[in-house]
């Protein structure tokens, strides 16, 4: 039977400090990975960085937006509340959820829509408001930028070849969400990873499932990456996972990714070492590590 051997870390007050998270990516929004780390894209859209994150003395920021496509685009901007369900999916709400506080009235944002030609780019002014009233711990909402179709010009109709049927036309919105966070006081934060399982049946390849256990009140966003390490001592990277997040108020996070099926690497013996930390674009600091003995 497989063992876990978990290690605890406890985060200081000053993990987070503008550490850029990977953005949410609403409905049929997809990451782009040609893009640089600390950017989001859909579509034709460009969002740098990829959150927002008011901490400490930090009372304004610049979100920027360019136009990476051939056509004139214009987007909607606004601010939009999400749960992280256990399984890492969101959903849109409109009441928090026991423990989950929304950002929105702290932050004031100018413009609420941008119109970019190609290869056209536009910043975002954000500013923290009302932070007297911010109580201890952390604060979050999303920003929306939904793109707006093109009207199609007066007087240009559809022909109708065909009175008895029905037509219908439907136009494709596309959307990307990025988390605006504020954190105010000390974080009592902890996460540890647990429930370590590996099915080596996956005909994708060997997948690791791993549980997530936050406490506290900030929520954490880091990298994953899982070493095997042989019998003999030989450590080798088969998988690594950059931004996973765990937001509160969640305290149970579910993860599972496929490893790296490299030759010479047996899944059946030996161990995989997971570590859970910091972004590597920021200052280095491990949140939790566990292993998983194969046999």
């Amino acid at each position: 039977m497989s063992k876990t051997r978990t290690v605890n870390s406890k985060r200081s007050k000053h993990t987070f400090r503008q550490i850029p998270l990977i953005a949410v990516i609403a409905g049929i929004g997809m990451f782009f990975t040609l893009f640089p780390a600390d950017c989001i894209a859909q579509g034709n859209l460009l969002v740098t960085p990829r959150r927002a994150v008011f901490e400490g003395s930090k009372r304004s920021m610049d979100l920027n937006l360019a136009n990476t496509g051939r056509d004139t685009a214009t987007y909607a901007i606004s601010l939009v509340q999400i749960r992280m369900r256990e399984d890492g999916g969101f959903e849109t709400i409109t009441e928090p959820d026991p423990g989950q506080r929304f950002a929105d009235r702290f932050i004031r944002y100018f413009p609420r829509s941008v119109t970019l030609g190609p290869n056209e780019a536009q910043v975002v002014k954000l500013q923290l408001i009302r932070s007297n009233e911010l109580e201890t711990g952390e604060y979050r909402s999303h920003f929306y930028f939904r793109a707006i179709p093109k009207a199609r010009p007066l007087g240009e109709e559809e022909t109708v070849k065909d009175t008895t049927s029905i037509s219908v036309r439907l136009t494709p919105v596309f959307g990307i969400t990025l988390p605006v966070i504020i954190r105010n006081g000390p974080s009592t934060a902890k996460v540890n990873l647990s429930d370590l399982t590996l099915d080596i049946t996956d005909k994708a390849g060997p997948r690791l499932k791993i549980v997530f256990n936050r406490s506290g009140n900030m929520s954490f966003f880091g990298d994953i990456v899982v070493d095997h390490i042989s019998t003999g001592g030989i450590i080798t990277r088969v998988g690594v996972a950059n931004g996973v997040a765990v937001y509160t108020p969640n305290t149970i996070r579910r993860f599972q990714f496929n490893l790296n099926n490299l030759q010479g690497v047996d899944f059946r013996s030996g161990k995989l070492r997971v570590t859970y930390s910091a972004p590597s674009d920021v200052k280095p600091e491990k949140y939790a590590e566990a292993e998983l003995i194969l046999n």
